[in-house]
């Protein structure tokens, strides 16, 4: 039921002609064309929950699919919700029990309004729901009585005044008029407050006589105009009283103060004033509220005897904005005056902002782009004025804002883009001021987590990395741990190390290196030679988890430590294994002679390579020298006839690693003056070299006779079992008897000789040939083969020990098996 619907419900029920209805028509559509979004909805009271109000989709324009998508939902501020939206047909029903009377009092017309949102995008749309009255109150008298005291000397004309009658309805069902029983003294007059509420004054029209009729007893009806009609009635109970023919008269028949709302019991108001020409006790004056039943009296006091009206109730403007209070002087003769006093309530500042949370979003992706929505908030402030006016904002942070879309609704968005690694959650302190004095104001704080993106690639804490390893390493040596760190978390700052491939003296560098790809520890593959790799130079990629994944490369330096593992080598006097090389000292030569230069090297770097030469050996140590560094040696002395022409030194060269490491070179040294005189000296020294040769050209003509032998055997070997595997099947399977076959020189019997005809060598060879060696080993086992002749076809085969040619030794032994048959 659409706005224009409602208003027909609210023609029909107000009776308007057809003009009126024609006005009002035009300024209602002008009127939903200047508001959007708004829908005004018209319904009686005391609906059943459950009855429909209106469909608000079709209103509204909206399909059920965007009712549903949009998550519409209705928000309101009030503790009751009055009605209920069913998504699924996009129409509003009652939810609760709607009392017009108990929804506004005496306002009119009646309505409540709440706003529908949707999401995605969001839209609000105002309802206002008029809520229209029936007749179910009937007007009622505070008192079941009202009491005069008239004097008989009352003047024609005189006006008493009567309690009103309260009726909980408005507009036609609420108190239209009053009547009175049939007498012949008083006539009733029906005035209204500036409010329209009515109320009636006796007025005497003829004078009464105490001595005809000193009691009259009356009734004041009260109706009101719904339909069917409801009533209330009152007695009037008058006493006549004699003599006091003046009544009190007010000095002004309007009074008008201001009272400050929350003003303290007891603030003084105004005074009104009643003077009674009478004398005596006829002219004293008692002042009071007419209207009892207004509830004056919870806010309100008057002093009976002076007139002074002050607070006795607690004054809110945001429920009462004016009072209007009927004042009564009454004389001890019963005369009375009325006069009425307008109290206006000034508003102060003493409400502060309400902030209601409409939608909120936590966590919030740090890649969220500047002015995204956070949530949406609703304001409100039920003072009046500049006191009622709200600023909201954001306290102490810049990265967020207040942006206003809609009246008292504000939107939090971000201002700037957020980094979750700088800061990951957010306390939103949102302010709302009132422009009051002094103002109030309302916080309400937001907590907000960021969440992450893979946006920080891992970082290295050095940007080359420089390790140092001592060669001949043990292999799988950890050498260093690589740190990388993500600021990321989670999944986006979990590392992955991972070594690039390259090249390192033509072999791959994971040959030589390995990353872990969890801890980053890098450790050695394979023992380092500092002779043939003296750096390792590869560079590692540190990624990290997320989606994509992001990565930094680092350079990684390993330095490979020089050992003294290598002897020194002398390249000088060369040592030749077919001719002797000698130097020749002449007889005259002079002390400090040189006669020659040791020449070395070592292939180790650093200390491990300095060189010292020392003598070790010579045929006559008082002749010659060495020198420590150079290797030169030199004549100590000079040369003399009595030294020998042979002359033989042993020069150790020495490293300087720790421990040390040595080699040792012979120098032939001849004194002599000519060479016919050193040839002589040598020639047993050349024959016996020559022996020494032809000895190792024997041993290893030898060695080689001995292979082939021992291949040959092996060969015969296997052929052997293989041609006895053959017979033997073909023995188990054939019923002809077996003629057992014995190869040559193989013995029937343990041996009759010394020595049994098979013997088992183990020749055992190492790198040099002539330093072989042979032994003997145990005698190999021998197989028999007998033949039963009681049994058909059936060979027996006694192995009484495990042949050697079965089972020969291990091949990682080094020593070879010759079988010599």
């Amino acid at each position: 039921m659409a706005f224009g619907i409602g208003f027909s419900t609210l023609s029909r029920k107000l009776r308007f002609d057809c003009g009126h209805v024609l006005e009002l028509l035009f300024f209602l559509f002008c009127l939903s064309h200047s508001v959007s979004g708004n829908i005004r909805y018209s319904i009686p009271e005391e609906m059943k929950k459950g009855s429909v109000i209106g469909n608000m989709a079709q209103d509204l324009g909206l399909d059920l699919t965007r009712l549903r998508s949009g998550r519409a939902r209705i928000v309101t501020g009030e503790s009751i919700q009055y009605t209920e939206l069913k998504a699924d047909k996009g129409i509003l029903v009652v939810n609760e029990r709607i009392d017009r009377e108990q929804l506004c009092g005496d306002t009119a017309p009646c309505s409540f309004s709440f706003e529908v949102i949707l999401e995605n995008p969001m839209e609000l749309h105002q309802i206002t729901v008029e809520v229209t009255d029936i007749n179910d109150h009937s007007p009622t008298f505070k008192k079941s009585n009202l009491k005069f005291e008239i004097s008989e000397s009352a003047l024609t004309g005189a006006r008493f005044s009567l309690a009103s009658a309260d009726d909980r309805d408005v507009g036609i069902n609420g108190l239209r008029e009053y009547f009175i029983s049939e007498n012949d003294n008083f006539v009733l007059r029906q005035n209204s407050n500036s409010d329209g509420k009515k109320y009636a004054e006796m007025v005497l029209q003829k004078p009464l006589d105490r001595e005809t009729n000193s009691y009259l007893s009356l009734k004041l009806i009260a109706v009101d105009g719904g339909t069917p009609q409801r009533s209330g009635t009152v007695n009037i109970d008058i006493t006549v009283l004699d003599v006091n023919d003046n009544a009190p008269v007010f000095n002004q028949s309007v009074y008008k103060a201001t009272v400050m709302e929350n003003a303290p019991r007891g603030t003084y108001i105004t005074t009104v004033n009643a003077s009674d020409a009478d004398f005596g006790s006829n002219s004293i004056v008692t002042y009071s509220f007419s209207d009892l039943n207004s509830g004056i009296g919870d806010f309100f006091t008057i002093d009976g005897k002076n007139g002074k009206i002050s607070v006795t109730g607690d004054i809110d403007f945001e429920k009462d904005k004016k009072f209007e209070l009927r004042i009564d002087a009454i004389d001890q003769g019963g005369l009375t005056d009325s006069s009425k006093v307008i109290i206006e309530v000034t508003d102060v500042n003493d409400n502060a902002p309400s902030i209601s949370v409409m939608s909120f979003t936590s966590p919030l992706s740090e890649d969220s782009p500047s002015g995204t929505t956070i949530g949406i908030i609703n304001v409100k402030d039920i003072d009046s004025g500049e006191n009622g006016q709200v600023n909201c904002r954001t306290e102490g942070n810049a990265h967020f804002k207040i942006k206003s879309n809609l009246r008292n609704y504000y939107t939090l968005i971000t201002d700037t883009v957020l980094d979750r690694e700088r800061v990951s959650e957010y306390n939103i302190s949102v302010v709302a001021t009132d422009s009051g004095l002094p103002p109030f104001s309302a916080k309400k704080v937001f907590n907000l987590k960021i969440s992450d993106v893979n946006d920080n690639a891992p970082v290295f804490s050095q940007s080359i990395y420089n390790a140092f390893v001592t060669e001949n390493n043990s292999p799988g040596v950890s050498v260093l741990t690589l740190r990388a760190k993500d600021p990321d978390e989670n999944q986006n700052a979990r590392i992955s190390y991972i070594l690039e491939e390259t090249t390192v003296v033509g072999s791959p560098i994971s040959s030589h290196i390995s990353v872990n790809a969890e801890s980053g520890v890098v450790h050695a593959v394979r023992s380092f030679d500092y002779e043939q790799i003296k750096q390792l130079v590869f560079v590692v990629r540190a990624q990290d988890g997320g989606s994509p994944p992001l990565s930094s490369n680092v350079t990684v330096k390993i330095l490979i430590q020089d050992q003294n593992d290598n002897p020194p080598q002398v390249l000088y006097p060369v040592q030749t294994g077919g001719s002797v090389v000698a130097e020749m000292v002449p007889r005259s030569a002079d002390v400090g002679y040189l006669v020659t230069k040791v020449v070395a090297v070592d292939v180790d770097s650093g200390q491990n390579a300095w060189l010292s030469y020392k003598l070790q050996k010579a045929t006559d140590r008082a002749l010659f020298e060495v020198g420590l560094q150079n290797g030169e040696i030199r004549t100590i002395r000079q040369v003399n006839d009595k030294d020998a022409v042979k002359q033989r030194l042993t020069v150790i060269v020495e490293d300087n690693g720790q421990p040390s490491r040595s080699a040792t070179v012979i120098v032939n040294v001849a004194v002599a003056d000519s060479f016919p005189e050193v040839l002589s000296e040598f020639t047993d020294l050349i024959h016996d070299k020559e022996y020494n040769d032809n000895l190792t050209f024997y041993l290893v003509l030898a060695l080689a006779v001995v292979s082939f032998l021992f291949i040959t055997c092996v060969v015969v070997i296997i052929s052997v079992k293989i041609y006895r595997w053959r017979q033997s099947r073909i023995m188990y399977q054939s019923n002809l008897p077996v003629i057992p076959y014995y190869p040559p020189r193989y013995s029937d019997t343990l041996g009759t000789g010394t020595l049994q005809h098979v013997y088992n060598y183990e020749v055992c060879r190492t790198t040099d040939s002539r330093k072989s060696d042979c032994k003997f080993g145990r005698a190999g086992s021998q197989n028999v083969l007998i033949m039963d002749p009681s049994s058909t076809g059936t060979m027996q085969r006694i192995q009484s020990e495990k042949s050697i040619l079965d089972e020969p030794d291990s091949p990682l032994e080094v020593c070879f098996t010759l079988i010599l048959v």
